[in-house]
């Protein structure tokens, strides 16, 4: 299982599940970060936090600990 906060700058990957619960799930998919989608990391910070993320036309920082809750593929469904 592969999570956004394993993948390396520069990778496209689409998502596949966002965990966590109640408000923290509504946000990120709020934010964009949805079923299929694709996403492109673009850079991540010199100690790891934050991730910063190419989704839907747009930037996006991420936790690395937010990030950590949506799994990805290689592949889209």
């Amino acid at each position: 299982m592969n999570t956004l906060n394993h993948i390396r700058p520069g990778k496209s990957v689409f998502i596949e599940h966002v965990g966590g619960e109640g408000a923290l799930k509504r946000r990120l998919m709020e934010m964009g970060l949805t079923r299929g989608t694709r996403v492109t990391v673009r850079k991540v910070a010199p100690l790891g936090d934050p991730i910063e993320v190419n989704v839907r036309s747009y930037s996006l920082s991420l936790r690395k600990a937010d990030a950590a809750l949506v799994r990805v593929s290689a592949e889209g469904r």
